[in-house]
């Protein structure tokens, strides 16, 4: 599926051109979203507001580079150019909080492909330099870094693992779910994984903070999200033992990576992203929609109701108060997984090459992530709470966000796919410039679609970087099969 084959049945961005176009629009489809007509210039602009953390770290505004899975490292996991090039558009983007940039993983079977960035000792050295990077590139283009945080996303991919080969996946798994393990191929009585295992990669998560801290990162991000392992023990209802069942248990591992952190690591800060709620994974239907692969009484959806398509966030504050409780202060939203529903984490009106056609307006899958991350700011004002799926707003993303940021709804606009084709966002709106709608991400998903066919990932529609590489006639040859 790609924009050469699927003609969207929804509006583009891009058509709704003024301010009453866009907000009659919303209206007659009853999507839940909100903005500004004109954006605040200067230091009135709610994007320019800065926050010192309780463990005294300062971020110089209200934007955040979110963390995105890399597939251009080396086999043995240290940065390519491609990597760093990366890193480097997102230190000069003009965003004060880089919330990992990337998944880095903690260990080598918890490779989510055999690319993927792998922090170790061998590796150290590498991660150093690209810190350093970090902060010499950030310097250059704005004079200083004193309120620049830089953190590392640390990661085991569970089910999703594919450490030595593109297309073999090597799972991980906490407990048999019924659908997904049909989905990819397992059976029933594929092995779990024991309690013993997992103490030892709660091991391994703690010696990458030390390593992470070393190499000069802030803070680092205990990932909790997208279907990878974190975010399993969240759904780990019908698991035995002591990581299984009652939210007790399935917060343990959290707890006791944090326990290892404070001890081993001390004024190294903790941030979780996590995904607020899941939903049942869907399916292409019979008109090439995505629809749910079950109907009612789905038991697994950290976040969500038995119906599989809505949320119950009464899970999710018992997590978050075990947050507050372990005195951990940035919390980054997110939902769902990219691998069964990405409609709802992910919105795009063109689907990925392994994905479906939207069932429904993407801006509804931006309008309910705002609406659920505001619910969480409310509730937990003391966090400092990013949001995420603001990259689907295209043109109308600043003034969304600074909707967002005046009503309190988060704290920070987090970007991903948008800082791929348009890594100077950030400083294009803080100052006070127009968009260059050249560079605005149109969401045709090819980011997602090349590593899905063992590509590295990019923006190949709009970085002329990626246009020039011969990769680019591949995807395009992925995309016509």
């Amino acid at each position: 599926m790609s924009e050469g084959k699927y003609k969207p049945e929804y509006p583009r961005v891009a058509q709704l051109k003024t301010a009453e176009i866009f907000r009659d629009y919303l209206k007659k489809e009853n999507i839940d979203l909100d903005f500004v007509e004109e954006l605040s210039q200067g230091n009135s602009s709610p994007f320019t507001k800065p926050y010192q953390t309780k463990a005294g770290n300062s971020i110089g505004n209200a934007f955040c580079i979110l963390p995105m899975e890399g597939w251009d490292g080396t086999t043995d996991g240290k940065p390519s150019e491609l990597t760093k090039r990366r890193w480097k558009n997102f230190a000069i983007s003009g965003a004060k909080l880089l919330w990992g940039c990337e998944a880095v993983a903690v260990r080598h079977e918890g490779r989510a492909n055999p690319n993927q960035l792998l922090l170790n000792d061998q590796n150290l050295g590498e991660f150093e330099e690209l810190y350093q990077m970090v902060e010499k590139e950030h310097q250059g283009a704005f004079g200083n870094t004193n309120d620049l945080l830089t953190g590392l996303q640390l990661t085991h991919s569970g089910r999703f693992c594919k450490p030595n080969s593109k297309t073999k996946m090597e799972p991980k798994i906490l407990y048999s779910h019924p659908i997904l393990n049909k989905k990819f191929g397992l059976p029933d009585d594929y092995p779990v994984m024991t309690d013993d295992d997992i103490s030892s990669l709660i091991d391994d998560y703690i010696s990458a903070s030390v390593r992470a801290q070393k190499a000069g990162f802030k803070f680092v991000d205990i990932k909790h999200c997208h279907g990878y392992l974190g975010h399993e023990f969240l759904s780990a209802y019908d698991r035995e033992g002591i990581y299984g069942k009652s939210i007790e248990n399935r917060t343990r591992f959290l707890r006791e990576i944090v326990a290892g952190i404070r001890s081993e690591a001390p004024g190294l800060e903790i941030g979780v992203r996590m995904s607020i709620f899941d939903w049942v994974p869907f399916q292409v239907g019979p008109d090439g929609k995505g629809i749910p692969s079950s109907q009612g009484n789905y038991a697994y959806a950290f976040g969500g109701d038995s119906s599989g398509i809505h949320e119950d966030l009464s899970e999710t504050f018992e997590f978050l108060d075990e947050l507050k409780n372990l005195g951990i202060e940035l919390v980054c939203t997110t939902a769902g997984s990219p691998y069964y529903n990405p409609h709802i984490q992910r919105p795009a009106i063109f689907p990925p090459s392994d994905g479906y056609n939207p069932p429904e307006d993407p801006l509804h899958g931006v309008a309910r992530q705002i609406k659920a991350t505001a619910a969480i700011k409310k509730a937990y004002p003391e966090f400092y709470v990013i949001g995420s799926a603001y990259s689907y707003l295209q043109e109308w993303l600043p003034n969304v966000g600074e909707f967002v940021l005046n009503a309190k709804m988060a704290d920070s606009i987090g970007l991903g796919r948008m800082v791929l084709s348009y890594p100077d966002l950030p400083a294009d709106i803080l100052a006070g410039n127009n968009m260059k709608r050249p560079k605005i991400c149109r969401t045709f998903s090819d980011c997602t679609t090349a590593p899905r066919n063992g590509i590295i990932s990019g923006c190949y529609p709009l970085d002329p970087f990626y246009k020039k590489m011969e990769e680019h006639d591949q995807l395009k040859a992925a995309k016509n099969k």
